[in-house]
């Protein structure tokens, strides 16, 4: 487990891409912004963390010219997934893994097409990452990955990929259900992450009575939704995640806020879009969460 592609060279793709260059991984980082490709190979990505400012030197290339892997590990927007695991069509020929750590549900899925399912793993991560600049990332405090395999086959491959993300710095879990960890993960987004969009404000302008009883409404149609699919999830274990974010991270913009202002395309469909389609596949009514994924959607509508 030595060669690492990276698609998608935004922050986390940079912060995974430098930090495991600096324990010793072979890391190509793959964009489709020529303009960022040739930046990263000439100066790296300069990384900013707990233990100070540093650059750190490693490979970037077009998705075409990636060379041999051993991973490939996927953090394009959802909506990408399914023309980004298309790119590199050629390393999943060759017998690559591949790794997804995206918000929202169904990349692992979309990935599958492309790679065998028996080789394609899915988790999720809290480690925090900001794109200050093209080419440099700043995160601070520690942060947890999950990982585990798509379907029971590929269970046995999430060790050595989290032996080499454990060498990253990261506190790494193997877990066999990882399904509930991804879903969890997909309730607080689609609880925070649309009202925020919708109202333009940070996730301190969330920390009212009504904005608490949407996300609490969302949180109820996700957990039933898991359930109908066989997931059971930890609904104390969420609200006590929606809390701690209200409380504590005031001044964070969400990225799909993020992407609102900047007048790009949000994830809406792999977050919302997703739990309510997936909820209507197995007869359960999703309507607090589908409004709201009208509502972003209507954001997107050209004027």
């Amino acid at each position: 487990m030595k060669h690492v592609t990276i698609v998608g060279a935004g922050a986390m793709g940079c912060l995974f891409g430098a930090r495991l260059a600096e324990s010793g991984a072979d890391v190509t980082l793959v964009d489709i912004d020529p303009a960022r490709i040739a930046l990263l190979k000439q100066h790296g990505v300069v990384l900013a963390d707990d233990a100070g400012s540093r650059r750190v030197a490693l490979g970037a290339a077009l998705a075409e010219e990636a060379g041999p892997a051993d991973l490939v590990l996927f953090f394009t927007k959802g909506m990408h997934t399914e023309n980004a695991a298309r790119s590199v069509s050629h390393l999943a020929e060759a017998g690559a893994l591949a790794l997804t750590l995206q918000n929202g549900l169904g990349n692992a899925e979309a990935i599958a097409q492309v790679f065998a399912p028996e080789r394609v793993l899915m988790g999720v991560t809290d480690v925090p990452g900001d794109l200050e600049l093209p080419n440099r990332v700043s995160s601070h405090g520690s942060g947890k990955v999950v990982i585990g395999g798509l379907v029971p086959g590929a269970q046995g491959h999430a060790e050595p990929v989290g032996a080499l993300l454990d060498k990253g710095g990261w506190q790494v879990v193997v877990d066999p259900h990882v399904q509930v960890a991804v879903w969890e993960k997909a309730g607080f987004n689609a609880a925070l992450n649309a009202i925020s969009t919708i109202l333009r404000v940070p996730v301190g302008g969330m920390d009212n009575a009504p904005c608490r009883r949407v996300a609490s409404a969302v949180l109820d149609e996700v957990c039933a939704a898991a359930k109908a699919r066989g997931l059971e999830l930890d609904r104390a274990r969420l609200d006590s995640r929606v809390d701690f974010g209200l409380a504590n991270h005031k001044a964070h913009k969400p990225s799909m806020l993020q992407d609102r202002l900047a007048g790009r395309p949000t994830e809406i469909e792999t977050i919302n879009g997703a739990v309510a389609r997936l909820a209507a596949e197995a007869g359960v009514a999703t309507p607090v969460t589908q409004a709201l994924a009208d509502l972003v959607r209507a954001g997107e509508l050209p004027e």
